[in-house]
């Protein structure tokens, strides 16, 4: 039975079209995949089968939806109330709809594998990957006919993104419809039956997922061929340290989550900082940047003891160790253009302005009308090319890079590494993606739960790997890659 029915969509925005002529249908139990570059319209085409669509958008054409429709977002944490615990939400949810509360949310909860005693708990209390299976049981509270899930996957390590595509898997077998909306080809194989590939608002190619394999269109070649592959890189010449931690112990209010950790960076390389949700990996770039200023030990940079508080680093250091974060659109004002924001970083902390914002946004591909919107008007992979090169204005001896191709399109991807490849500072990449790091590092260090469970070259630590856990992300990765 055909659940969706989507006709000549149309998605218009002033002058700009965002979607043109759209078209698809999709069948009870079955999984389709909408893919395709950062703008290309897969969250406007999402955002339609939910009868929303973005403030100043013009929505025309059929969006026939046979039942409730459930939305999983790209940011989980985004949508959990941080000051309430889950239960209190999922009961709030459950009281809108006909059945019994308890019942209904028992029932999500056992669909998308989510422990009861979770409702216990606050969001931050969670990994992101509890988080992500809370926000799909939310999804599924009043049994939808459909779900769209928004890069469900994105930031989760090879083990934690299995696990959702499998919890996925198992939400379509119990015969809800799946809309995916995702950059991530290999969890396009895994869990979908059919295939969008959109381009600039347009249907480029469509078919089952085997087109993947062989696609006719040169655009859907060229996102299959931009996929980055694990692979064991070649050591380079050892560097003298520019960052070195000595003994880092980092805290959350009384819980440590960082225990006696010791690094070392040289100038020009990269660091991969690799682990499980939850070990670790986000709490030390913020203590390298400033951000979190609970722990003790040392950072050194060229031998200099950094402040632990951004507070009390002098505009030197502000500028010599910069931050570009996950998620790009918190941490852009809403209300201000990209272009001002950009440029404040290189008039604060090295003397340039609008004109050499304009050049380095350009250099990425964002032309002077895109970047002189408000961040709204620009999609998740302008955002973040946009705050890289706001970061890299302050010309940083250390750029710190927590996931920041979680959420891109292959080709914007690709793109991005060249850049981040020829960069002349140290970065310090924390990343779930090994092919990313394969492509990047020179060396890997692996947190779990809070230890550095191994550390040394790129080539050691992938090529011959000793930690359970390092092998085991290994293991994932080169499952999925398998599939292709």
């Amino acid at each position: 039975m055909t659940v969706v029915h989507v006709e000549d969509l149309r998605a218009v925005a002033g002058e700009r079209v965002l979607v043109d002529g759209v078209s698809f249908a999709l069948a009870a139990g079955r999984v389709l995949a909408l893919v395709g570059a950062s703008g290309s319209g897969k969250t406007t085409t999402g955002l339609a089968l939910l009868g929303e669509h973005a403030p100043g958008v013009t929505v025309t054409g059929r969006v026939s939806v046979s039942g409730r429709v459930g939305f999983v977002p790209q940011q989980p944490a985004g949508a959990l109330n941080p000051v309430r615990r889950i239960g209190g939400v999922f009961r709030e949810i459950a009281a809108v709809l006909d059945g019994d509360p308890e019942s209904l949310i028992a029932t999500a909860l056992r669909r998308a594998r989510v422990p009861a005693e979770l409702l216990r708990r606050f969001p931050h209390e969670l990994s992101g990957g509890q988080q992500q299976r809370v926000v799909l049981a939310q999804a599924l509270v009043g049994d939808p006919a459909v779900v769209v899930a928004d890069e469900p996957t994105t930031g989760q390590d090879p083990i934690t993104r299995a696990e959702i595509v499998d919890e996925l898997a198992s939400v379509a077998a119990q015969g809800v419809a799946v809309v995916l909306l995702t950059h991530d080809l290999d969890v396009v194989r895994a869990l979908a039956d059919e295939v969008v590939v959109l381009r600039d608002g347009r249907v480029a190619e469509a078919g089952p997922v085997a087109l993947l394999d062989a696609p006719r269109s040169p655009y859907t070649r060229a996102l299959v061929a931009a996929q980055p592959r694990v692979t064991v890189p070649f050591d380079g010449a050892e560097k003298p340290p520019l960052v070195q931690v000595n003994g880092l112990t980092a805290r959350h209010r009384k819980t440590v989550v960082l225990r006696d950790v010791d690094l070392s960076l040289g100038a020009g390389e990269c660091l991969a900082v690799v682990g499980r949700s939850g070990s670790g990996k986000t709490t030390l770039a913020r203590c390298l940047s400033g951000l979190h200023a609970r722990y003790d030990g040392s950072i050194r940079l060229a031998g200099e003891v950094l402040p632990r508080s951004l507070r009390r680093r002098s505009r030197t250091q502000l500028a010599a160790v910069q931050y570009v974060f996950q998620d790009p659109r918190s941490s852009f004002d809403p209300n201000r253009t990209v272009l001002a924001q950009v440029a404040r970083t290189a008039v604060r902390l090295s003397d340039g302005g609008e004109e050499e914002a304009l050049a380095g946004l350009a250099a990425v591909g964002l032309d002077e009308a895109t970047v002189r919107r408000r961040p709204p008007g620009l999609s998740g992979g302008e955002l973040q090319r946009a705050a890289l090169v706001r970061a890299l204005l302050a010309r940083p001896d250390v750029l710190v890079c927590d996931e920041i191709t979680s959420g891109l399109d292959t080709l914007t991807q690709a793109s991005l590494l060249d850049l981040l490849a020829d960069l002349p500072c140290a970065v310090v990449l924390v990343s779930h993606d090994l092919a990313v790091v394969a492509r990047l590092a020179d060396r890997v260090a692996v947190l779990h739960r809070g230890d550095l469970v191994e550390h040394g070259p790129a080539s050691a630590v992938l090529g011959s790997p000793t930690h359970p856990v390092t092998i085991g992300l290994l293991g994932r990765a080169m499952e999925q890659e398998k599939r292709t």
